[in-house]
């Protein structure tokens, strides 16, 4: 069932941009790469971040800045991105995880508000203009990412990769400690864990996931702003994960593709885009705690386990004969 879930994911991504505007796909997937990251980080470790915001958008400025200034490729653009947003979630994690719970969520916030306020000021980010009209070459020299639909197996293929990383680091003894830590971190101390460098692993990973998805989005929409390193940012990534599924692998990806399918089509509604926002996310923390994922997996686990209980009975009790 799984894997045939899988099949079918794959397929309707394969043929996406042909059924839909590929800009809006990709814009789409980016979102869904940070979505990704910022969960790992609060739904398998249980940090909260209310800055995460502030390695998707450096990331975004540094790519787009060594693409238009300094005539890079798209690769090493990239590279340099994902490696800034790597390099400050290692100085910003250092700092944060020396505090718990809320404090632990307010010295993240602050910290991104610092870095809001210096790419404000100074010239290389462009201020409140930001970085326009950011070009996107040719990957490695051959592929023109000029053309949208090439472009898009790009964006799809930086995805996969992030998901499959995810997707390991959760299902790894690395993972399993980071779930302990989640759920009783007293106990983790307690069996001879570092978890304070457990933490750390996971909020630099966090940050590099996030970075990479703030460079690809530059590629894709041609333009770093300040729209993508202020504190909403951060606000929507929390509303995604919790919409799509906290603690999930496909979470994430389906309340990233949620929002961002409702800030595309109802942005004709202006403010009141914010105020169906709040409404849906109201509905599902009453009525769909786990998400949309979460509660999709949920009742098919939920079904298999009647199932097998049902192969059990009829396996331990034979048939009634006809009479």
């Amino acid at each position: 069932m799984k894997r045939l879930a899988l099949a079918a994911a794959l397929a309707v991504a394969l043929v996406a941009p042909f059924a839909a505007y590929p800009v809006f796909v990709m814009t789409a997937l980016c979102f869904a790469i940070f979505a990704c990251a910022f969960n790992l980080l609060v739904g398998y470790v249980g940090l909260l971040s209310f800055g995460h915001a502030a390695y998707f958008g450096f990331a975004s400025y540094v790519t787009a800045y060594a693409l238009k200034q300094w005539g890079v490729t798209p690769e090493v653009g990239i590279v340099l991105g994902t490696g800034a947003g790597t390099l400050l979630g290692l100085v910003f994690g250092a700092l944060a995880i020396r505090r718990q719970g809320i404090y632990f969520a307010m010295i993240t916030l602050a910290l991104s508000q610092m870095l809001y306020f210096y790419a404000l000021q100074v010239k290389w980010t462009g201020g409140e203009d930001g970085i326009q009209a950011v070009p996107r070459g040719a990957l490695f020299g051959v592929l023109d990412l000029g053309s949208d639909l090439t472009m898009y197996y790009v964006v799809l293929a930086i995805f996969l990769f992030c998901l499959a990383v995810v997707y390991r680091a959760i299902h790894s003894p690395f993972g399993q400690v980071l779930k302990a830590i989640r759920e009783n971190e007293p106990r983790a101390v307690s069996l001879g864990y570092d978890v304070d460098r457990y933490k750390l692993l996971a909020f630099v990973l966090s940050a590099a996931l996030a970075g990479l998805g703030g460079s690809t989005k530059a590629l894709v929409t041609h333009i770093a702003s300040l729209t993508d390193i202020q504190w909403q940012m951060s606000g929507e990534v929390v509303l995604m994960t919790l919409v799509g599924g906290l603690g999930t692998v496909a979470g994430p990806v389906a309340g990233a593709f949620v929002i961002v399918t409702m800030q595309n089509y109802l942005a004709t509604l202006g403010e009141w885009v914010m105020v169906i926002q709040g409404a849906i996310f109201v509905v599902v923390v009453l009525a769909f705690r786990r998400g949309i994922a979460g509660e999709i997996i949920a009742v098919w686990k939920l079904r298999r386990a009647r199932r097998i209980e049902l192969e059990a009975e009829e396996a331990i009790l034979p048939p009634v004969p006809p009479r």
